[in-house]
């Protein structure tokens, strides 16, 4: 079928795109590549359809498909949605993507190459055409700028040749291969979809279960989105699949997506509701009694879908505070040993079938914990790790935030919501760096747990670098218990800095001393009650400022929010590594893209600052590439995977 047919066909609603597949990938690179290869006549490929009745197609977008049977595209949605755009100057209907891989392609009729819109480069050169408005007017208008150029005009016969190859390639006939029959269920389809994709871009078993989902219940993706963006709204980034598998475990009592083969559309649509209230519940019990007020500090997501099962087959809400502290107990050292970093399924399996019979559950979960890390308790070695991709910085963030700690300047208990552009919470380095670097301490000791505590913005610029002898002395006459009560080693002597080791060992024993304390009170139900706030009322809350805001966790932060801009998928702070074959845990990522800055495109990507040279290899020993500033993850996003316009001039 000629490509012009094929985008008639499309504006029909006669071929669509099914929803189980994934957006618009595509580089410019690849755009450039594909229209290079038609206009020099070189093969692109077959595509791959599946013929179904309309009444049972389930397409991507607004499509309004055909009465009769529809095709739904299987393999060919790269370069049929990047024709689509160049030859239409618009995206499809069922696209989904970034709209500007595709926009502004030109073509230079002496040199013969295309490039995207480069303004400085294109004003300093003849002959430069847009490739989409040749497309849409014909070649009338550029036959009479070529004919009125003198130095284009001479070579006319040639130049106007060139053109009429490139509007041509509408005529290009495309072989299409239809798999039809009634035999061609969804599990069929998405397995000749991952098959004939193996190069590019597979489904995963979350993809599958929700591909079987949308095809009774084509806004089911929708719906669970939206649910995303609303605590995404409250500082809450979580994954599709993260979703996906919390409904399943409350629907169905298991961990794998398989088990939703059996469950009726009406189910999944109440189990999604409840799951959602589930989930309201849980976030404002972690950020009311534990202060884990953002995904950054949350540490272990992966524990909710256990916990929503539980508080589902409890009505919806725990019976009292003894079992609610009994279950965050648990909650804490599930974050704290990585309860579910590797073989999520397997042991998220195990834990559903503890708590399969009420009575006695949650003794259950503790007990299969115990078996695991034996007695449950934290010793000051545990505060040993360093930098803020530590297990344990949520457990410090958490002390902060339910122990009372005091701003040293004010006084101000750091527990609450602060608001202010003065008021956020950030990290502090009690000792600073400049002047542990001047004294030659290593990477690990200047950015050890034990070294850091959190501040209001006003007090952390008031400290500076300062020598900690010097201004903690000003603290202590002004505050008196503040300092105290960040778990400060009150010897004076600590606070030079000859002492530096000294004082991290004094302070790991003083933070594990509380740690232990607390969960006791946890457990045993003696905690007081804290004062509490809906996290999930607050429409938008600014969680790149809270307990962050160090020069490190900014470029990170900026780093990401580049990439998302530039229409590439945000990457997943505090990414634990593990061991594929295993599920042993290796490491913990600054920032990961563990499906590559094109997801199933390219390799896995991680932004690593100021990390160790352990860390950088076991990134690249477990295919990631890395990047050590921003600069160098942005060249090689624009230049491989974005092919900007700059860079393609």
């Amino acid at each position: 079928m000629k490509i012009n047919e094929i985008l008639a066909q499309i504006d029909a609603g006669a071929i669509a795109l099914p929803v189980f597949q994934r957006g618009y990938v595509w580089n410019r690179d690849q755009v450039r590549g594909l229209m290079e290869s038609l206009y020099r006549g070189h093969p692109v490929g077959s595509l791959l359809t599946w013929v179904t009745q309309t009444e049972s197609a389930n397409a991507r977008g607004d499509t309004q498909l055909q009465p009769g049977y529809t095709k739904l595209l299987l393999d060919g949605q790269q370069r049929i949605t990047t024709l689509y755009g160049i030859i239409r100057g618009r995206e499809p209907t069922f696209f989904e993507g970034n709209p500007e891989t595709f926009t502004g392609l030109f073509f230079n009729i002496e040199t013969e190459v295309f490039r995207f819109y480069a303004p400085v480069r294109m004003s300093q050169e003849q002959g430069w055409i847009s490739v989409t408005e040749l497309m849409k007017e014909g070649l009338d208008g550029f036959i009479n700028q070529i004919q009125e150029n003198p130095i284009l005009a001479p070579n006319f016969g040639t130049y106007v040749g060139r053109l009429n190859r490139i509007f041509m390639i509408q005529q290009v006939d495309l072989h299409i291969e239809d798999v039809t029959g009634e035999e061609m269920t969804v599990d069929v389809v998405v397995g000749i979809f991952n098959r004939v994709n193996s190069g590019g871009t597979k489904l995963s078993k979350g993809d599958l279960a929700l591909a079987k989902i949308c095809a009774a219940w084509p806004e089911a993706r929708e719906e669970m989105k939206s649910r995303l963006e609303r605590w995404k709204g409250a500082g809450y980034h979580f994954k599709l699949e993260w979703l996906l598998r919390c409904v399943n475990s409350l629907v169905t009592g298991e961990a794998l997506f398989s088990a939703l083969s059996g469950i009726e559309i009406s189910d999944f649509r109440n189990g999604l509701q409840r799951t959602e209230r589930h989930i309201d519940y849980l976030l404002t019990l972690l950020s009311g009694r534990l202060g884990l007020d953002h995904d950054r500090v949350l540490g272990s997501p992966y524990a909710f879908p256990l916990m929503v099962r539980y508080v589902e087959e409890r009505g919806g809400k725990l019976s009292d505070h003894a079992e609610r502290d009994r279950l965050l107990f648990w909650y804490v050292h599930a974050m704290l040993w990585g309860r579910y970093s590797g073989s999520t399924e397997t042991v998220l399996n195990q834990d559903l079938a503890a708590i399969e019979d009420s009575e006695g559950g949650l003794d259950r979960l503790l007990e299969g914990m115990r078996r695991q890390r034996g007695e449950l308790k934290v010793s000051s070695t545990d505060f040993a790790g360093w930098s803020k991709g530590a297990r344990f910085y949520p457990l410090l963030y958490m002390l902060t935030r339910i122990n009372h700690a005091e701003d040293w300047d004010t006084g101000i208990e750091l527990s609450n919501h602060a608001l202010g552009s003065l008021n956020r919470l950030e990290l502090h380095h009690i000792f600073p760096k400049s002047l542990l670097y001047e004294r030659k301490f290593e990477r690990h000791e200047v950015n050890a747990l034990a070294n850091f505590t959190f501040l209001t913005q006003d007090t952390n610029l008031k400290v500076s670098n300062r020598d900690p002898g010097e201004y903690i002395r000003e603290f202590v006459n002004k505050q008196p218990r503040s300092i105290e009560s960040h778990w400060i080693p009150m010897d004076p002597d600590l606070w030079r800095i000859e002492n530096y080791r000294d004082f991290l060992e004094a302070r790991r024993e003083l933070l594990a001393e509380a740690t232990n304390q607390f969960l006791s009170g946890l457990l045993h139900g003696s905690m007081p009650e804290p004062d509490t706030m809906d996290v999930l009322s607050i429409e938008t809350r600014d969680t790149s400022s809270t307990a962050t805001r160090e020069d490190e966790e900014q470029l990170l932060l900026e780093a990401n929010i580049w990439i998302v801009e530039n229409g590439l998928p945000e990457g997943e702070f505090v990414y634990q590594l593990v061991d594929e074959v295993t599920g042993q845990f290796l490491t913990i990522l600054d920032l990961a893209w563990p499906g590559g800055l094109q997801e199933g495109y390219s390799q896995p990507v991680a932004l690593l600052i100021d990390e160790d040279q352990e860390t950088k290899q076991i990134a690249n020993q477990a295919g990631f590439r890395f990047f050590t500033d921003f600069e160098s993850l942005k060249q090689y996003a624009e230049s491989t995977i974005l092919a900007s316009s700059q860079v393609a001039s």
